[in-house]
């Protein structure tokens, strides 16, 4: 079964939208765990208008599910990682003022940057995945850089989905065999829901984890958290 985390990045938004601390993000991590996800998943960016450093460093303790933090290798971000020693790190190539993630890694271009931060979390036996496009060539190169998964950027999937889903997924094939091959785990992300998950699951080889939180937040509005991870949970079946 393809392991879910769920990434509380919007509880956070709403608590900092009255301030205070309701709703709660350390309760949010600890119902998640509860309620079934198999990780919980943080994006601190250096504005904080979400998930908070301190936030991170407050979820680790009291958590035992797998812990996964992502975000723009800065050095304020890679100082963050190796204090709280996550399961897993994911690089995301966001820059400061980005709304949300848009695009993955040139790993070419960034092969040598990407390749030196990797060895950093390795040295501390953190688990490193690269946020990256469907493309071949782009996969090949994350091989290169050392990383042990890599994370399908699955917006345009996600966008294409109701209109062609078997054309829409067809380069989400081809890459995650392409990473299969290279001996690369595969995780997932961005957009996915109760509409195209089940779908992109089922077609996925090698799908370890996906990644969840924006439309994961927004139906647990109507159904409930609980219920709606376990409805999520029964679409990775």
């Amino acid at each position: 079964m393809t392991r879910l985390s769920v990434n509380i990045n919007k509880i956070a938004t709403l608590r900092n939208a009255r301030g205070g601390n309701i709703p709660n993000v350390l309760d949010a991590a600890i119902n998640c765990e509860r309620f079934g996800a198999q990780g919980v998943t943080v994006h601190p960016r250096p504005d904080e208008r979400h998930i908070r450093y301190q936030d991170v460093y407050d979820i680790k303790p009291i958590i035992k599910t797998e812990f996964n933090i992502e975000g723009y290798p800065s050095q304020s971000f890679i100082d963050l990682v190796l204090k709280v020693i996550p399961n897993q790190v994911t690089l995301v190539p966001d820059p400061p003022d980005a709304l949300t993630s848009n695009a993955g890694w040139d790993t070419l271009k960034n092969k040598a940057f990407l390749k030196d931060v990797i060895k950093v979390f390795h040295d501390k036996n953190i688990r490193t995945s690269i946020f990256i496009d469907p493309d071949s060539e782009l996969i090949k190169n994350a091989a290169d850089t050392g990383t042990d998964r890599v994370e399908l950027y699955t917006e345009p999937y996600a966008a294409n989905f109701k209109k062609n889903k078997a054309e829409a997924i067809a380069p989400f094939i081809k890459a995650a065999e392409v990473a299969n091959n290279l001996g690369l785990g595969l995780n997932a992300g961005h957009d996915l829901n109760l509409d195209n998950l089940t779908y992109f699951n089922q077609n996925i080889p090698g799908l370890l984890e996906v990644s969840i939180g924006h439309a994961l937040i927004a139906d647990a509005i109507y159904f409930g958290l609980e219920n709606t991870i376990q409805m999520y949970l029964r679409e990775l079946k």
